[in-house]
């Protein structure tokens, strides 16, 4: 399996590293500054309990049509869909599939317009990482795990090729027989866990030391599964029990990555993750406000990083 990889960042240097240790066939796609990096220490690894790497990789800065690749790997953040989108298509053959692993739900109707739901395998990634400016990927948490599917539930080969690439990593992989379900899943804890600690500009645990943190966290936790229950993908007791828990969890170190992209003043997917949310919220007839006073900040912060008025 000949595997491209759009980015060479915290998800797709994680994913597609453990998969050049493996031995697979990889590509990685990248900016010039970042093509630099690679050429002078390697594609980097900080992942003290999975094993450090610092591996020699194939990066380019521009695709080569006349390579033809099995699967398209894209790790773009939501909000550059579009241009990623662009940057691939001279990588995509006849045969070619396409995994996203970008966050929210939006994105694979986009690309299923785009390419055709044959060409576009679901995909979700649970990992907490991030790219130093130096270029390391810095795996921040035990979580390790990435999940993908066909669309329309089947088996396919390409499916388990890919899973028996993965399982020759430390990356725990499965396969899923209704993928949309879980991205709707996922969009549930995203949405609370991003939503609130945008807002608190503070941890799951921060949020949980003050008086009435957890049942704030909770309150906007039951109303994403109402809503996942409305669209049809009702969360299992296991998955809600599980955030409960880290929900009343102290010491939690948990954040969102758009909580980090905030603290470093970056680009943020508010539209992708709580504006998609509000807009389901609003067509199930819920009670938004909590919704909206989370959109609004982020889009505040947005509004200001636009005019330059970060500190």
């Amino acid at each position: 399996m000949k595997i491209f990889v759009l980015g060479a960042g915290a998800i797709g240097g994680y994913y597609g590293g453990r998969l050049v240790e493996a031995g697979a066939d990889v590509t990685f796609l990248v900016r010039e500054r970042r093509l630099a990096q690679i050429a002078r220490d390697g594609l980097v690894i900080d992942s003290p309990a999975f094993g450090d790497a610092r591996l020699k990789v194939n990066a380019v800065a521009a695709v080569d049509p006349a390579q033809a690749y099995d699967l398209v790997l894209l790790t773009s953040k939501a909000y550059d869909l579009d241009a990623a989108i662009e940057a691939v298509r001279p990588a995509i053959g006849r045969q070619t599939a396409i995994l996203p692993l970008l966050n929210g739900y939006a994105h694979v109707d986009r690309l299923v317009a785009e390419f055709g739901e044959q060409r576009v395998i679901g995909g979700l990634a649970k990992i907490q990482a991030t790219l130093t400016p130096d270029g390391v990927v810095k795996h921040l948490s035990d979580w390790r795990f990435i999940t993908f599917g066909e669309l329309d539930g089947r088996a396919s080969e390409r499916v388990g090729q890919l899973k028996a690439l993965f399982d020759r990593t430390s990356v725990v992989a499965s396969v899923s027989s209704n993928i949309r379900h879980d991205l709707w899943i996922k969009l549930v804890h995203l949405s609370t866990v991003a939503g609130m600690t945008c807002l608190m500009r503070g941890s799951v645990g921060e949020i949980a030391r003050t008086p009435d943190g957890t049942r704030l966290l909770n309150d906007f936790f039951d109303l994403n599964i109402e809503i996942a229950t409305r669209a049809g993908c009702a969360p299992k007791q296991g998955f809600i029990d599980e955030f409960r828990a880290l929900f009343s969890n102290r010491e939690a170190a948990y954040s969102a990555s758009m909580a980090r992209d905030i603290e470093r003043g970056g680009p943020i997917e508010a539209d992708h993750i709580l504006g998609f949310m509000l807009e389901r919220c609003r067509a199930y007839g819920l009670d938004d406000r909590l919704h909206l006073i989370a959109y609004t900040h982020c889009k505040t912060y947005e509004a200001r990083r636009e005019a330059g008025r970060l500190p």
